[in-house]
């Protein structure tokens, strides 16, 4: 048998899903409550999170949070998500109850905005022990100032900037975990990875475009 084999069993009915691309193997992944998480899905849509080989979800969406939105994708979700808890239009005590809300839920770690003050941070570590993922836009953020209010993760989304915002965090801060954005392709999500990301979000297809796709499928057969 060859080093390394890993047998696969796929089924039928279920053979049809969204994969994450495989050089986000490559990564380090982070570690939580004994988990390795290297790949997280962008996505709140169910039908998409309960068809994916990803380690985790992330889901953040640009409305307000609502629970029964979080406790929807939970309940479908096969993997540990990551829930946004606001931050940015939602912010103050209402950010803290949802972050605890999350918590009692079954998220694994909570996410909130780029906006968000450390004071509010620094008020959700005291009422939750689930990590605390904060949204990193910007190299001109106060990287020390969020990991001392209570920063358990950074999440990198910088678009094309993000390798350099990754890259700064880390020589700042050799151990602190990084999520971060791979970009459209494979060399972008590799040197997103050589810059010092430990896990990659990916944004999957959506629902209509995989659908366009089965469509001509069954076009050109009848």
């Amino acid at each position: 048998m060859p080093d390394k084999f890993v047998p696969e069993i796929k089924g039928i009915l279920r053979s049809n899903i969204i994969e994450v691309p495989q050089v986000i193997r490559e990564a380090s992944g982070i570690i939580i409550f004994g988990r390795r998480i290297k790949s997280l899905i962008f996505s709140t849509d169910v039908a998409i999170i309960r068809n994916t080989n990803a380690d985790a979800v992330i889901a953040v969406y640009p409305f307000t949070p609502q629970p029964v939105i979080s406790e929807a994708i939970l309940k479908v979700s096969e993997v540990p998500v990551f829930c946004g808890v606001g931050g940015g239009i939602t912010t103050g005590k209402r950010v803290i109850k949802l972050a605890r809300h999350a918590e009692f839920q079954g998220a694994i770690g909570v996410v909130v905005n780029a906006p968000t003050p450390n004071e509010v941070i620094r008020a959700m570590r005291e009422e939750i022990d689930i990590p605390i993922v904060v949204t990193v836009v910007s190299e001109n953020e106060d990287f020390k100032g969020r990991i001392e209010a209570g920063t358990t993760i950074f999440n990198v989304s910088g678009a094309a900037n993000t390798p350099k915002i990754v890259r700064k965090i880390r020589e700042q801060f050799p151990y602190v975990p990084i999520i971060a954005t791979g970009g459209p392709n494979d060399e972008t999500i590799r040197e997103t990875i050589r810059a010092g990301a430990n896990a990659i979000t990916y944004t999957p297809p959506t629902t209509g475009e995989i659908f366009e796709k089965i469509m001509d499928k069954y076009r050109n057969t009848f």
